[in-house]
C-alpha cells in the first residue's frame, strides 16, 4: 500500500489551498456557487538536508512562495490578511507592542509576554471570521480524513495554531534577553529573538507531534488547541467541504504524477 502524502493546507475566505512536498492546488467558491481550481508544482522547496533550526524558516519560506503562483493562477482567490478587519488587528498589535514595551510598571517578563500576546492580533483577527473558520473546519476535515483513512473532526493535530504556545514561550524568553542588551544593539537582538523564537518553535512543533501523549507536548498544545477550537475552525458545510475536497483532489494527483504543471 503506498504510503500517504505529507500534506498541509491554508483556509482563504472562499477556498482551500492545499499543498504537499512537490505541489500545491487552490479550489475557491465564487459568488455565484461555481467552483474553480488549479494546482502546479512548487518553484521553491526547502532542502529536506536543511540543519534543524534552519528549517523551520525555510518551511514557511517554502509555504509563502506558494502565494504569488496562487494569485496568479487564481486571481479571484481571496487571503486572509488582506482583509480589514486583519490591517487594523496588525495596526492594534504594534499599538500594543509599543506601549507594553514602554511601561515603567511592568517587569521584563511581563512585558514580553504582552508584546507577544498583542503579535498574535492580526492572526486573531483573521480568524474571527465565519467563511474562513467554516474553510479552516473543512481543510482539516479533508486532510485529516485523508491522512487517518477515517472521517475526522474540525481540529487537526498539525494545524499551525499549535505553534502558538512554543512561540510564547521561546518569544517572551528571547525578547528578556534582548531587553537587556545595550540600547544600540537592541534592534539587533530583537530580530535575532524573532528569528531564534520560529527556528525553536518549529523544532518543538515537530517533536510535539512525534510526542503527542508527552506532558510538556500537551502543555504547549494547549493553548492553540484551544484558539483552533473555539475561534478558528467551525463545523463546515457542505459547500465547503466539497471545496476542500476538489483542492486536495487535485494536489493528490499532480503529486502522483510529478510531471508537468496543470490548471
Amino acid at each position: 500500500m503506498r504510503d500517504k502524502v505529507r500534506l498541509g493546507g491554508m483556509a482563504l475566505p472562499n477556498g482551500v489551498l492545499v499543498h504537499g512536498p512537490t505541489s500545491w492546488a487552490c479550489a475557491i467558491r465564487h459568488d455565484d456557487g461555481t467552483l474553480e481550481v488549479a494546482s502546479a508544482h512548487k518553484r521553491f522547496r526547502a532542502d529536506e538536508s536543511t540543519p534543524p533550526l534552519l528549517r523551520g524558516p525555510l518551511k514557511l519560506a517554502e509555504a509563502l512562495a506558494v502565494l504569488p503562483a496562487l494569485r496568479r493562477r487564481l486571481p479571484r482567490a481571496r487571503l486572509a490578511f488582506e482583509r480589514p478587519q486583519v490591517l487594523a488587528g496588525l495596526v492594534a498589535g504594534t499599538v500594543g507592542v509599543r506601549v507594553v514595551r514602554g511601561s515603567r510598571r511592568l517587569g521584563p517578563a511581563t512585558q514580553e509576554l504582552l508584546a507577544t500576546l498583542f503579535a498574535f492580533a492580526p492572526a486573531v483577527a483573521a480568524l474571527r471570521n465565519s467563511e474562513l473558520a467554516g474553510y479552516h473546519g473543512a481543510e482539516h476535515v479533508s486532510i485529516g480524513s485523508y491522512e487517518h483513512g477515517e472521517p475526522r473532526a474540525k481540529e487537526h493535530e498539525r494545524c499551525g495554531s499549535h505553534l502558538v504556545g512554543p512561540v510564547l514561550l521561546t518569544s517572551a524568553v528571547g525578547n528578556a534577553l534582548a531587553a537587556k542588551v545595550p540600547l544600540h544593539m537592541r534592534g539587533a537582538a530583537r530580530f535575532a529573538a524573532a528569528f531564534g523564537s520560529l527556528a525553536l518553535s518549529t523544532e518543538l512543533f515537530a517533536w510535539m507531534v512525534r510526542h503527542p501523549e508527552h506532558p510538556v507536548a500537551r502543555a504547549l498544545a494547549k493553548p492553540g488547541h484551544e484558539l483552533q477550537h473555539r475561534v478558528g475552525t467551525a463545523e463546515p458545510s457542505a459547500d465547503q467541504l466539497e471545496v476542500a475536497e476538489a483542492a486536495l483532489a487535485a494536489c493528490l494527483q499532480l503529486e502522483e504524477r510529478g510531471g508537468t504543471d496543470s490548471v
